[in-house]
């Protein structure tokens, strides 16, 4: 964990999880706004004369879209079309590209490009030395552009410049991430916490899960197919690209239909947090999916996003003998493309 947060009340839990001793967290980012060290996250840059060339050969997403302003979703898949990482795609300047994913999967995803990074001139550096904050709540919008001087871009966009970056994600209260170098954190984040509460990095994963978003971890790295976290109706797939490595395996599960676990997000009946890859049982105690991502929201119930077979009743279900009751996600289940967020700005 970087020392500005310790400096500043954090307490590391794990390497991809920080702690603070503010009260009912979750509940604050309903009723006010809160600003988070987002430490599960981490980046990873491509930069080279040919970085595009290299990205637009591994990635689902039309590197000509990351324009410095449209700031799409991507996945790097196996030639059999599983996920090993899913990323926002940044352009920072010419021949500059930066990609924000879990952390654990920033190490993986450079060896796997590096195997193709020299015929491109690309270099890939993970950057340990840029801080990840979020600001959640009714005003993080309007604190974001009084303490940076910059206008909250449309969600999945991008604003600011070579140095800083603002981002909009999606989420039942605003969100706004801000990526800087790691030395300018601390004094932004004194000013941000004059208006906003600091709390955990759960909080941040909780309104993710709750916008029905799921970030990969090691634990389902070569695991997914991208449709199984509803990746293209997020429009993190671009079906009118050309090839790229996964993609006849993506396009094969599309239109054929061929897609047998979703992405569902749903709500535990306790305040137990099952851990990732934990099974959805039906009532003969069938594995029938399995838990991608957990937190606690502000009531103190658990609250998941589970992979799911798509068969249509498998009964009651249940992680960990606490009972799983099924929610709307925020969103359809169908294919967005990305040529159409570019087109509507």
């Amino acid at each position: 964990m970087q020392e500005w947060i310790t400096a500043l009340g954090g307490r590391q839990e794990a390497d991809d999880r920080v702690a603070f001793d503010t009260p009912d967290q979750a509940r604050q980012a309903l009723d006010g706004t809160v600003v988070t060290p987002l430490v599960h996250l981490g980046a990873l840059d491509v930069i080279g004369v040919g970085a595009d060339k290299l990205l637009q050969g591994q990635a689902s997403a039309q590197i000509a879209h990351a324009d410095g302003d449209f700031a799409p979703l991507t996945v790097f898949c196996t030639p059999k079309g599983r996920m090993l990482a899913n990323a926002q795609l940044l352009r920072v300047a010419e021949g500059h590209y930066r990609l924000l994913m879990h952390r654990g999967l920033v190490a993986p995803l450079a060896e796997h490009l590096g195997k193709f990074a020299a015929f491109y001139q690309a270099k890939l550096t993970p950057r340990d030395d840029l801080a990840l904050i979020g600001l959640i709540g009714r005003e993080a919008p309007a604190m974001a552009e009084a303490r940076l001087d910059l206008v909250p871009p449309a969600a999945w966009h991008q604003a600011g410049d070579a140095e800083l970056q603002l981002l909009t994600h999606p989420g039942p209260r605003p969100r706004q991430l801000i990526c800087l170098p790691a030395e300018r954190a601390e004094a932004l984040w004194q000013t941000l916490t004059e208006q906003a509460a600091p709390v955990g990095n759960g909080v941040w994963c909780l309104q993710d899960i709750q916008a029905g978003l799921a970030w990969l971890t090691p634990e389902h790295s070569d695991a997914l197919l991208p449709q199984m976290i509803n990746w293209e109706a997020l429009g993190g797939i671009s079906f009118k690209k050309g090839c790229y490595t996964g993609q006849e395996v993506v396009a094969r599960a599309h239109f054929r239909g061929q897609v047998k676990r979703r992405l569902v997000r749903a709500q535990l009946e306790g305040e137990e947090l099952p851990g990732p890859g934990s099974p959805v049982e039906s009532a003969e105690g069938k594995a029938v999916g399995e838990v991608v991502a957990a937190e606690l929201d502000a009531y103190g119930q658990a609250e998941v996003l589970a992979v799911l077979s798509t068969k249509e009743d498998l009964g009651p279900l249940s992680v960990a003998g606490q009972a799983f009751k099924q929610l709307k996600l925020p969103y359809a289940v169908k294919r967005l493309d990305p040529e159409e967020m570019v087109a509507r700005g």
